[in-house]
């Protein structure tokens, strides 16, 4: 019988083996019983043969019979230990045989297995050989992917410097669009809101492509799904920070001591994170805005702070800043820093004209100098807690009204301490007769018009003639666009809303205004248009800070709100004029 398994055969046979082995000292020990009781039994004799009285006749019987049984006996003992060795013999001869042939099937496999070993072994070291070249050729192609990704990202700062230039020169305005992340309120869903709005209410279908591409899912009842991109500036995803979205703002504080005025504007609907932007995360119990995690400052304080650092690089006593805050409300522009008789602050009603030169002021405007940022947010903080808020469906903390936070940076030079570039000189010289003044004069005409103006250096010369050149940083944090479904809103927040949407309406009708060179721009539409006629009509670099929300019941407003950029995009207003361009002093 050949055995299946050369292990398993060669331990049945070894046990076979034992078997018999242990069968053959059965047996000899049988023979060694049966060599006893042959001695015994001659012992027995010997004992009948000395027994007295018997006869030698029965002796002789007796022995002959105990002979032969004896004989019989052992003839049969030995003709049965013939046939077991006979049959050990056989067993010995074929284990020795089965022996034999697991020997040669154990060398058979043991050459097979070492084959396939090897074989494995062979397959290995290729597999490795092919896995360092796969590993050479990823290496090779990771530094030419990121070389190609260093070239991109070159070509891509060249082109959005080259952007920038021509944006610069048609006069476009800048336009940054930011995705807020879904929030624990967009989950809850408002009475008034329809069944097909709510049947979605927390899907995404907002999404930042990439840093200049917003892709926005479409999608109705009964049709096929569209997807719809929309270009900007720059597109911030919701994973990006506040010090991301700054670090895209800062270069335009720069413009503003190059002598440009500087208006950045948040737009969007209601909730979509244009305040957070603009200022941060908002206190519950004043609505002022938290200073305590600087990560989450938003662009006005962060701006104040970089302004504040830009003008300590100057020359001490050249710069003087002065803040002012208003607020639209219901079409009337309030000062937020307005203080009565005991020096509380509290909102004071002012109204908006346009001067001869055609430039919009606000006459008896609370001007308060600030020397530092501290003082400034300080100032930002009173005000806010007169803005209007009002809670409804979409957002518990509503702003009802326009914040307009402007900084004014007066900058001192001497009449020899001023140039202008070639394609501004006409601009610059009647810039200069209009505010070239002897500066005790000036101080005079400070203290009549507003006890909060700035007073002047007084380091300066009081004889000198010097020249005074003003630019402006505008803060916008617009009200958020609503739909009354949406909103739930009614009585007094209604009124407010209807005016909120109206004031944004007139702020698109200038805008197309300008994008189609009307001869007439409706400025005065609203008091909000009329308030930023200087920014928007060309007299500033514009930023509008587009503000939308990803969520699928949002949908129509942030389409709204991207086509406002899109069209804000458009608008070529001429090249931003300089105020001035300061010449470093001689040595005097």
């Amino acid at each position: 019988m050949r055995p299946l398994s050369g292990l398993d055969s060669g331990s049945v046979w070894a046990q076979r083996l034992r078997q018999l082995e242990q069968r053959l000292r059965v047996k000899e020990e049988r023979i060694v019983v049966l060599e006893t009781e042959n001695a015994a039994l001659h012992l027995k004799l010997a004992e009948y043969q000395g027994l007295a009285g018997r006869s030698t006749h029965e002796v002789l019987q007796l022995y002959s019979a105990r002979g032969q049984q004896q004989k019989l006996q052992r003839s049969s003992v030995v003709i049965q230990l013939h046939g077991a060795i006979k049959r050990l013999k056989q067993d010995l001869k074929s284990l020795h045989s089965f022996a034999l042939e697991l020997s040669k099937d154990f060398q058979r496999q043991s050459k097979t297995y070492l084959y396939q070993v090897l074989t494995a072994v062979q397959g290995i070291q290729l597999q490795n050989e092919a896995m360092q070249m796969f590993q050479i050729k990823a290496f090779d192609l990771e530094q030419s992917l990121q070389e190609v990704t260093e070239r991109y990202e070159k070509e891509k700062q060249k082109r959005r410097a080259l952007h920038n230039s021509l944006v610069e020169l048609r006069g476009n305005i800048r336009v940054h669009c930011r995705i807020r992340p879904l929030l624990p309120f967009d989950t809850a869903v408002g009475h008034s809101i329809s069944q097909d709005r709510q049947r979605s209410f927390s899907e995404k279908v907002a999404y930042a492509a990439d840093d200049e591409t917003v892709l926005v899912k479409c999608s109705r009842p009964g049709h096929a799904p569209i997807n719809k991109t929309f270009q900007f500036e720059r597109v911030y995803s919701a994973s990006e920070s506040q010090d991301t979205v700054f670090a895209d703002v800062a270069p335009l504080l720069t413009s503003l001591l190059d002598g440009y005025n500087v208006c950045i504007m948040a737009y969007g609907q209601t909730g979509s994170g244009k305040t957070y932007t603009m200022l941060g995360p908002q206190l519950e119990e004043n609505f002022a805005f938290s200073t305590e995690d600087e990560s989450e400052l938003g662009i006005i304080p962060r701006a104040t702070q970089e302004v504040f650092r830009l003008i300590s690089e100057k020359p001490p006593g050249s710069y003087w800043v002065e803040v002012s805050v208003v607020e639209v409300y219901n079409n009337d522009i309030f000062d937020l820093l307005a203080k009565d008789s005991s020096g509380k602050v509290f909102g004071v009603k002012r109204d908006v004209v346009t001067t001869r030169e055609g430039k919009s002021d606000i006459p008896l405007l609370t001007h308060e100098t600030v020397e530092n940022a501290s003082e400034f947010l300080h100032l930002v903080k009173k005000g806010l807690q007169l803005r209007v808020r009002h809670p409804t469906l979409v957002h518990a903390h509503s702003s009802r009204s326009h914040l307009v936070v402007t900084l004014t940076i007066t900058t001192i030079v001497s009449g020899d301490n001023i140039a202008t570039s070639w394609e501004d000189e006409q601009t610059s010289q009647r810039l200069n007769k209009e505010v070239s003044y002897t500066f005790p004069q000036k101080m005079r005409d400070n203290k009549s018009n507003s006890s909060s103006r700035a007073s002047s250096p007084t380091q300066l010369d009081a004889t000198e003639k010097l020249k005074q050149v003003k630019t402006r940083l505008q803060l916008v944090d617009l009200a958020g666009s609503e739909c009354v479904g949406m909103s739930g809103v009614t009585g007094a927040a209604l009124r407010e809303t209807s005016f909120i949407n109206r004031s944004l309406s007139a702020l698109a009708d200038v805008l197309g205004a300008i994008a189609e060179q009307r001869s007439h721009v409706p400025y005065r539409n609203s008091k909000l248009t009329h308030l930023l006629q200087d920014s928007v009509g060309g007299d500033a670099k514009l930023l509008v800070m587009l503000c939308i929300s990803p969520d699928q019941k949002y949908l129509t407003e942030s389409m709204q709100s991207l086509g406002f950029g899109t069209r804000a995009r458009q608008v070529q207003r001429g090249q931003v004029k300089k105020k001035y361009v300061p010449v470093p002093s001689k040595a005097k």
